[in-house]
Protein backbone atom coordinates (compact mmCIF):
# COMPACT_ATOMS: atom_id res chain seq x y z
CA UNK A 1 0.00 0.00 0.00
CA UNK A 2 1.58 3.11 0.70
CA UNK A 3 4.26 5.11 0.15
CA UNK A 4 7.23 5.89 2.56
CA UNK A 5 7.14 2.40 4.42
CA UNK A 6 5.54 -0.86 3.66
CA UNK A 7 3.28 -2.00 6.02
CA UNK A 8 2.97 -5.20 5.36
CA UNK A 9 2.39 -7.73 3.31
CA UNK A 10 4.31 -9.30 5.79
CA UNK A 11 0.93 -9.82 7.74
CA UNK A 12 0.02 -12.23 5.54
CA UNK A 13 2.86 -14.37 7.19
CA UNK A 14 1.06 -14.29 10.33
CA UNK A 15 -0.72 -16.88 12.15
CA UNK A 16 -4.24 -16.40 12.74
CA UNK A 17 -3.28 -14.10 15.60
CA UNK A 18 -5.94 -11.53 15.92
CA UNK A 19 -6.96 -8.15 15.28
CA UNK A 20 -4.47 -7.34 12.93
CA UNK A 21 -3.17 -4.60 10.87
CA UNK A 22 -2.76 -2.89 8.20
CA UNK A 23 -1.46 -2.78 4.98
CA UNK A 24 -0.75 -3.73 1.66
CA UNK A 25 2.57 -3.21 -0.05
CA UNK A 26 5.22 -5.61 -1.19
CA UNK A 27 7.10 -8.31 1.05
CA UNK A 28 9.94 -7.02 -0.17
CA UNK A 29 9.59 -3.77 1.66
CA UNK A 30 9.05 -5.40 5.07
CA UNK A 31 11.66 -3.92 7.13
CA UNK A 32 14.84 -7.07 7.83
CA UNK A 33 15.87 -5.62 10.84
CA UNK A 34 14.72 -3.31 13.89
CA UNK A 35 17.07 -0.56 12.36
CA UNK A 36 15.27 -0.31 9.22
CA UNK A 37 12.01 -0.83 11.07
CA UNK A 38 12.69 2.53 13.17
CA UNK A 39 14.40 4.45 10.00
CA UNK A 40 10.44 3.19 8.12
CA UNK A 41 8.45 4.32 10.92
CA UNK A 42 11.01 7.69 11.49
CA UNK A 43 10.01 8.72 7.60
CA UNK A 44 6.47 8.44 8.44
CA UNK A 45 6.21 10.21 11.08
CA UNK A 46 4.90 13.35 12.34
CA UNK A 47 6.08 14.67 15.40
CA UNK A 48 4.16 14.58 19.11
CA UNK A 49 3.57 17.79 20.33
CA UNK A 50 2.00 19.36 23.55
CA UNK A 51 -1.28 19.37 21.26
CA UNK A 52 -1.85 15.95 22.13
CA UNK A 53 -1.44 16.15 26.31
CA UNK A 54 -4.66 16.06 28.23
CA UNK A 55 -5.99 20.09 28.81
CA UNK A 56 -7.02 20.77 32.59
CA UNK A 57 -10.40 21.44 32.09
CA UNK A 58 -11.05 17.54 31.16
CA UNK A 59 -13.60 17.08 33.94
CA UNK A 60 -15.04 20.34 32.99
CA UNK A 61 -16.72 18.95 29.48
CA UNK A 62 -18.80 16.30 28.67
CA UNK A 63 -18.42 13.45 26.30
CA UNK A 64 -17.79 14.83 22.46
CA UNK A 65 -16.65 17.92 23.73
CA UNK A 66 -13.85 19.36 21.44
CA UNK A 67 -10.71 20.02 23.43
CA UNK A 68 -8.31 21.49 21.16
CA UNK A 69 -8.16 21.42 17.28
CA UNK A 70 -5.28 22.51 15.02
CA UNK A 71 -4.71 22.81 10.94
CA UNK A 72 -2.17 20.30 9.79
CA UNK A 73 -0.48 20.68 6.37
CA UNK A 74 1.95 17.92 7.47
CA UNK A 75 0.01 15.03 5.95
CA UNK A 76 0.66 13.47 1.84
CA UNK A 77 -3.49 13.95 1.46
CA UNK A 78 -4.76 13.55 -2.36
CA UNK A 79 -5.22 17.34 -4.02
CA UNK A 80 -7.10 19.48 -2.40
CA UNK A 81 -8.07 17.38 0.71
CA UNK A 82 -7.67 19.51 4.09
CA UNK A 83 -7.10 18.15 7.17
CA UNK A 84 -7.69 19.25 10.73
CA UNK A 85 -6.67 17.81 13.93
CA UNK A 86 -8.76 17.30 16.97
CA UNK A 87 -8.64 16.50 20.51
CA UNK A 88 -11.62 15.69 22.41
CA UNK A 89 -13.27 13.77 25.88
CA UNK A 90 -13.92 10.48 25.54
CA UNK A 91 -14.85 7.33 27.71
CA UNK A 92 -12.24 4.66 28.74
CA UNK A 93 -14.01 1.02 28.93
CA UNK A 94 -14.81 1.62 32.29
CA UNK A 95 -16.81 5.16 31.17
CA UNK A 96 -14.09 7.27 32.71
CA UNK A 97 -12.96 10.46 31.02
CA UNK A 98 -10.22 10.57 28.83
CA UNK A 99 -9.02 12.83 26.05
CA UNK A 100 -8.93 11.36 22.64
CA UNK A 101 -7.21 12.45 19.69
CA UNK A 102 -8.33 12.21 15.49
CA UNK A 103 -7.89 13.96 12.54
CA UNK A 104 -10.47 15.10 10.19
CA UNK A 105 -10.47 15.05 6.22
CA UNK A 106 -12.25 17.35 4.32
CA UNK A 107 -12.64 16.42 0.62
CA UNK A 108 -11.43 19.10 -1.84
CA UNK A 109 -14.24 21.08 -3.61
CA UNK A 110 -17.21 23.27 -2.34
CA UNK A 111 -19.45 21.46 0.48
CA UNK A 112 -22.61 20.17 -0.60
CA UNK A 113 -25.73 21.06 0.76
CA UNK A 114 -26.67 19.93 3.83
CA UNK A 115 -22.81 19.28 4.58
CA UNK A 116 -20.52 16.56 3.70
CA UNK A 117 -21.71 13.45 4.47
CA UNK A 118 -19.07 11.62 7.48
CA UNK A 119 -17.72 8.36 7.67
CA UNK A 120 -16.25 7.62 10.94
CA UNK A 121 -13.21 5.62 10.15
CA UNK A 122 -11.54 3.12 12.80
CA UNK A 123 -8.20 1.96 12.09
CA UNK A 124 -6.48 -0.83 12.48
CA UNK A 125 -3.76 -2.32 14.31
CA UNK A 126 -0.62 0.33 14.33
CA UNK A 127 0.94 -0.14 17.95
CA UNK A 128 0.53 0.75 21.32
CA UNK A 129 2.80 3.51 22.37
CA UNK A 130 1.94 7.42 21.92
CA UNK A 131 3.80 7.34 18.61
CA UNK A 132 1.77 5.09 16.51
CA UNK A 133 -1.72 7.49 16.20
CA UNK A 134 -2.46 7.68 12.40
CA UNK A 135 -2.72 11.26 13.07
CA UNK A 136 0.94 11.04 13.72
CA UNK A 137 2.00 9.89 10.26
CA UNK A 138 2.19 11.43 7.00
CA UNK A 139 0.02 8.35 5.55
CA UNK A 140 -2.42 9.13 7.99
CA UNK A 141 -1.66 5.22 8.59
CA UNK A 142 -3.70 3.60 6.00
CA UNK A 143 -3.33 5.99 2.94
CA UNK A 144 -4.80 4.12 -0.19
CA UNK A 145 -6.26 1.48 1.49
CA UNK A 146 -9.71 3.04 1.87
CA UNK A 147 -9.17 5.81 3.58
CA UNK A 148 -8.04 7.89 0.26
CA UNK A 149 -10.88 6.56 -1.73
CA UNK A 150 -13.61 7.41 0.84
CA UNK A 151 -12.56 11.08 0.77
CA UNK A 152 -12.00 10.71 -3.35
CA UNK A 153 -15.54 9.60 -3.22
CA UNK A 154 -17.18 12.74 -1.48
CA UNK A 155 -16.95 11.86 2.28
CA UNK A 156 -15.70 13.86 5.16
CA UNK A 157 -13.50 11.06 6.99
CA UNK A 158 -13.20 11.32 10.78
CA UNK A 159 -10.53 8.80 11.72
CA UNK A 160 -10.06 8.43 15.46
CA UNK A 161 -6.58 7.64 16.84
CA UNK A 162 -8.11 5.52 19.89
CA UNK A 163 -6.95 6.87 23.44
CA UNK A 164 -3.92 6.53 24.67
CA UNK A 165 -2.39 6.44 20.62
CA UNK A 166 -1.49 10.63 20.35
CA UNK A 167 -3.16 11.29 23.49
CA UNK A 168 -2.11 10.18 26.88
CA UNK A 169 -3.03 7.50 28.93
CA UNK A 170 -2.66 3.43 28.63
CA UNK A 171 -4.05 2.20 24.98
CA UNK A 172 -6.77 -0.32 25.81
CA UNK A 173 -5.94 -2.33 23.14
CA UNK A 174 -8.58 -4.17 21.04
CA UNK A 175 -10.98 -3.34 23.85
CA UNK A 176 -14.56 -2.64 22.00
CA UNK A 177 -15.71 -0.60 24.29
CA UNK A 178 -12.61 2.08 24.52
CA UNK A 179 -12.68 2.09 20.66
CA UNK A 180 -16.55 2.06 20.39
CA UNK A 181 -17.04 5.26 22.58
CA UNK A 182 -13.73 6.48 20.73
CA UNK A 183 -15.21 6.63 17.23
CA UNK A 184 -18.84 7.43 19.08
CA UNK A 185 -17.03 10.87 20.63
CA UNK A 186 -14.80 11.72 17.52
CA UNK A 187 -18.43 12.61 15.50
CA UNK A 188 -19.71 16.00 17.63
CA UNK A 189 -16.42 17.13 18.61
CA UNK A 190 -15.51 16.81 14.47
CA UNK A 191 -18.35 18.88 13.88
CA UNK A 192 -17.73 21.79 16.58
CA UNK A 193 -14.00 21.82 14.47
CA UNK A 194 -15.26 21.46 11.30
CA UNK A 195 -18.73 22.81 10.39
CA UNK A 196 -18.91 21.87 7.03
CA UNK A 197 -19.34 18.42 7.72
CA UNK A 198 -23.14 16.60 7.27
CA UNK A 199 -25.46 15.40 10.13
CA UNK A 200 -25.28 11.87 9.14
CA UNK A 201 -22.96 9.51 9.48
CA UNK A 202 -21.75 5.85 8.99
CA UNK A 203 -19.11 3.86 10.66
CA UNK A 204 -16.22 2.10 9.01
CA UNK A 205 -13.02 -0.10 10.47
CA UNK A 206 -10.63 -2.73 9.42
CA UNK A 207 -9.62 -5.76 11.94
CA UNK A 208 -8.91 -3.62 15.44
CA UNK A 209 -11.10 -1.07 13.66
CA UNK A 210 -13.65 -3.94 12.44
CA UNK A 211 -14.08 -4.94 15.83
CA UNK A 212 -14.98 -1.34 16.89
CA UNK A 213 -16.88 -0.61 14.28
CA UNK A 214 -19.02 -3.73 15.53
CA UNK A 215 -19.02 -2.38 19.01
CA UNK A 216 -20.54 1.11 17.65
CA UNK A 217 -23.23 -0.64 16.49
CA UNK A 218 -24.22 -2.10 20.07
CA UNK A 219 -23.97 0.78 21.92
CA UNK A 220 -26.18 2.88 19.22
CA UNK A 221 -28.68 0.11 20.37
CA UNK A 222 -29.48 2.38 23.49
CA UNK A 223 -27.63 5.59 22.34
CA UNK A 224 -29.58 6.06 19.12
CA UNK A 225 -27.73 9.16 17.77
CA UNK A 226 -29.06 11.35 15.83
CA UNK A 227 -27.76 10.85 12.19
CA UNK A 228 -26.42 7.34 12.44
CA UNK A 229 -26.71 5.48 9.48
CA UNK A 230 -24.82 2.23 9.71
CA UNK A 231 -22.02 -0.02 10.37
CA UNK A 232 -19.25 -1.84 8.17
CA UNK A 233 -16.69 -3.97 9.99
CA UNK A 234 -14.22 -5.64 7.71
CA UNK A 235 -12.31 -8.71 9.52
CA UNK A 236 -13.31 -7.62 12.48
CA UNK A 237 -10.98 -9.52 15.46
CA UNK A 238 -13.37 -10.81 18.07
CA UNK A 239 -12.42 -13.91 19.66
CA UNK A 240 -9.25 -13.66 20.95
CA UNK A 241 -9.24 -16.44 23.39
CA UNK A 242 -9.40 -19.11 20.52
CA UNK A 243 -6.86 -17.00 18.30
CA UNK A 244 -4.40 -17.13 20.64
CA UNK A 245 -4.75 -20.74 20.97
CA UNK A 246 -4.86 -21.35 17.59
CA UNK A 247 -1.49 -23.13 17.10
CA UNK A 248 2.04 -22.32 16.83
CA UNK A 249 2.58 -18.93 15.83
CA UNK A 250 4.59 -17.95 13.02
CA UNK A 251 7.64 -16.29 12.54
CA UNK A 252 7.40 -12.28 13.24
CA UNK A 253 4.04 -11.91 14.89
CA UNK A 254 4.98 -12.41 18.74
CA UNK A 255 4.43 -8.92 19.10
CA UNK A 256 0.90 -8.89 18.58
CA UNK A 257 0.72 -11.19 22.30
CA UNK A 258 3.01 -8.46 23.75
CA UNK A 259 0.09 -5.93 22.43
CA UNK A 260 -2.75 -7.86 23.75
CA UNK A 261 -0.91 -8.38 27.46
CA UNK A 262 -0.51 -4.41 27.12
CA UNK A 263 -4.31 -4.27 26.62
CA UNK A 264 -5.34 -6.51 29.33
CA UNK A 265 -3.01 -4.48 31.87
CA UNK A 266 -4.24 -1.04 30.41
CA UNK A 267 -8.11 -2.32 31.13
CA UNK A 268 -6.91 -4.38 34.05
CA UNK A 269 -3.80 -2.68 36.07
CA UNK A 270 -3.55 -5.18 38.82
CA UNK A 271 -2.44 -7.60 35.67
CA UNK A 272 1.04 -8.02 35.14
CA UNK A 273 2.48 -9.55 31.83
CA UNK A 274 4.51 -11.75 33.63
CA UNK A 275 1.00 -13.83 34.40
CA UNK A 276 0.71 -14.24 30.86
CA UNK A 277 4.33 -14.03 28.96
CA UNK A 278 7.20 -15.93 29.37
CA UNK A 279 10.54 -16.48 27.63
CA UNK A 280 11.15 -13.97 24.68
CA UNK A 281 7.45 -12.49 24.70
CA UNK A 282 8.00 -11.19 28.13
CA UNK A 283 12.12 -9.76 27.60
CA UNK A 284 10.73 -7.76 24.77
CA UNK A 285 7.43 -6.96 26.00
CA UNK A 286 9.05 -3.20 27.11
CA UNK A 287 10.51 -2.69 24.15
CA UNK A 288 7.54 -3.61 21.60
CA UNK A 289 4.91 -1.83 23.57
CA UNK A 290 6.98 1.59 24.27
CA UNK A 291 10.01 2.18 21.60
CA UNK A 292 8.11 1.56 18.19
CA UNK A 293 4.83 0.60 16.30
CA UNK A 294 3.48 -2.12 13.71
CA UNK A 295 7.09 -2.02 11.85
CA UNK A 296 9.49 -2.15 14.95
CA UNK A 297 7.32 -5.13 16.35
CA UNK A 298 7.32 -7.17 13.78
CA UNK A 299 11.20 -6.99 13.35
CA UNK A 300 11.50 -7.58 16.88
CA UNK A 301 10.47 -10.81 16.35
CA UNK A 302 11.73 -11.96 13.16
CA UNK A 303 13.22 -14.86 13.03
CA UNK A 304 11.22 -16.39 15.75
CA UNK A 305 10.29 -20.17 14.53
CA UNK A 306 9.58 -21.71 18.01
CA UNK A 307 6.56 -21.82 20.15
CA UNK A 308 5.07 -18.28 21.73
CA UNK A 309 6.00 -18.91 25.05
CA UNK A 310 2.66 -18.21 27.42
CA UNK A 311 2.76 -19.08 30.65
CA UNK A 312 0.57 -21.97 31.98
CA UNK A 313 -2.96 -21.08 32.55
CA UNK A 314 -2.97 -17.24 31.23
CA UNK A 315 -6.29 -17.34 30.32
CA UNK A 316 -7.12 -17.83 33.79
CA UNK A 317 -6.03 -14.42 35.10
CA UNK A 318 -8.35 -12.00 35.92
CA UNK A 319 -6.92 -9.48 33.25
CA UNK A 320 -6.86 -11.72 29.98
CA UNK A 321 -10.09 -13.06 31.07
CA UNK A 322 -11.61 -9.48 30.94
CA UNK A 323 -10.20 -8.59 28.33
CA UNK A 324 -11.60 -11.46 26.18
CA UNK A 325 -14.95 -10.69 27.50
CA UNK A 326 -15.13 -7.44 26.67
CA UNK A 327 -14.03 -8.41 23.24
CA UNK A 328 -16.82 -10.72 22.32
CA UNK A 329 -19.55 -9.33 19.85
CA UNK A 330 -22.33 -10.62 18.44
CA UNK A 331 -24.14 -11.18 21.90
CA UNK A 332 -26.00 -7.90 22.13
CA UNK A 333 -28.59 -6.09 19.74
CA UNK A 334 -27.16 -3.51 17.43
CA UNK A 335 -29.11 -0.30 15.92
CA UNK A 336 -29.17 0.28 12.24
CA UNK A 337 -27.89 -1.92 9.59
CA UNK A 338 -24.54 -4.03 9.70
CA UNK A 339 -22.28 -5.26 7.02
CA UNK A 340 -19.49 -7.44 7.83
CA UNK A 341 -16.75 -8.07 5.79
CA UNK A 342 -14.43 -11.17 5.60
CA UNK A 343 -11.40 -12.53 3.02
CA UNK A 344 -11.69 -15.97 2.02
CA UNK A 345 -7.65 -16.21 2.79
CA UNK A 346 -7.42 -13.96 5.75
CA UNK A 347 -4.90 -15.56 7.59
CA UNK A 348 -4.81 -12.98 10.60
CA UNK A 349 -8.70 -12.77 11.20
CA UNK A 350 -9.44 -16.15 9.88
CA UNK A 351 -13.12 -16.38 7.65
CA UNK A 352 -14.00 -19.24 10.10
CA UNK A 353 -13.77 -16.55 13.21
CA UNK A 354 -15.92 -14.38 11.46
CA UNK A 355 -18.95 -16.18 10.18
CA UNK A 356 -18.75 -18.44 13.57
CA UNK A 357 -19.83 -14.80 14.90
CA UNK A 358 -21.96 -13.48 12.02
CA UNK A 359 -24.01 -17.26 12.74
CA UNK A 360 -24.18 -16.39 16.65
CA UNK A 361 -25.47 -12.48 15.41
CA UNK A 362 -28.21 -14.43 13.01
CA UNK A 363 -29.05 -17.16 15.71
CA UNK A 364 -29.44 -14.45 18.21
CA UNK A 365 -32.01 -12.29 16.15
CA UNK A 366 -28.93 -9.74 15.02
CA UNK A 367 -29.73 -8.44 11.59
CA UNK A 368 -26.98 -7.86 9.30
CA UNK A 369 -25.71 -8.22 5.65
CA UNK A 370 -22.18 -11.27 5.31
CA UNK A 371 -20.30 -10.60 2.16
CA UNK A 372 -16.86 -12.48 1.56
CA UNK A 373 -13.97 -12.31 -0.70
CA UNK A 374 -12.65 -15.91 -1.47
CA UNK A 375 -8.87 -16.06 -1.35
CA UNK A 376 -8.53 -12.52 -0.46
CA UNK A 377 -6.05 -11.60 3.02
CA UNK A 378 -6.03 -9.43 5.42
CA UNK A 379 -5.06 -6.61 3.87
CA UNK A 380 -6.47 -7.46 -0.02
CA UNK A 381 -9.66 -7.87 1.34
CA UNK A 382 -9.54 -4.44 2.84
CA UNK A 383 -8.26 -2.40 -0.35
CA UNK A 384 -10.51 -5.26 -2.78
CA UNK A 385 -14.06 -4.31 -0.83
CA UNK A 386 -14.17 -0.48 -0.61
CA UNK A 387 -16.01 -0.09 -3.94
CA UNK A 388 -18.29 -2.65 -2.39
CA UNK A 389 -18.25 -0.79 0.81
CA UNK A 390 -18.57 2.26 -0.29
CA UNK A 391 -21.66 1.70 -2.21
CA UNK A 392 -22.95 -0.08 0.84
CA UNK A 393 -22.37 3.22 2.66
CA UNK A 394 -23.92 5.20 -0.80
CA UNK A 395 -27.46 3.23 -0.19
CA UNK A 396 -27.64 4.58 3.34
CA UNK A 397 -27.32 7.73 2.48
CA UNK A 398 -29.77 7.17 -0.10
CA UNK A 399 -32.39 5.92 2.19
CA UNK A 400 -32.45 2.63 0.63
CA UNK A 401 -32.97 -0.54 3.05
CA UNK A 402 -30.23 -3.08 3.77
CA UNK A 403 -30.30 -6.07 2.44
CA UNK A 404 -30.33 -9.32 5.72
CA UNK A 405 -28.08 -11.99 5.10
CA UNK A 406 -29.40 -14.34 8.32
CA UNK A 407 -29.68 -17.09 7.98
CA UNK A 408 -28.05 -17.67 4.82
CA UNK A 409 -24.83 -15.76 5.81
CA UNK A 410 -22.80 -18.73 7.88
CA UNK A 411 -22.95 -20.92 4.86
Amino acid sequence: MRGITARLAWVVALAPLIVGAPRVAGAQDAPRNVAEALKAEAADALPLTPFYDTPANLAATKPGALLREERSDGYALPKGVRAVRILYHSLDATGHAVATSAVVLIPAGATPPGGWPVIAWAHGTSGVARQCAPSLMKDVYYGEEGLFPMVRAGYAVVATDYRGLGSEGPHQYVNKLAQGYDVIFSIPAARAAAPQLGARWVVDGHSQGGLAAWSVAELEHSRHDAGYLGAVAVAPGADLGDMLNAGPLAAGNGFYIDYVAWGARARTPSFRPSQMLSGDLLARYHDVTTKGCFEYGYASFLGDTGPAALKPGWEAATGVRRLFRETEVAQSPIDGPLLVIAGGGDHTVPIAAVRAEVGEACRRGIALQFRSYPGLDHDPTMVKSTPDQLAWIADRFAGKPASDSCPAAPG
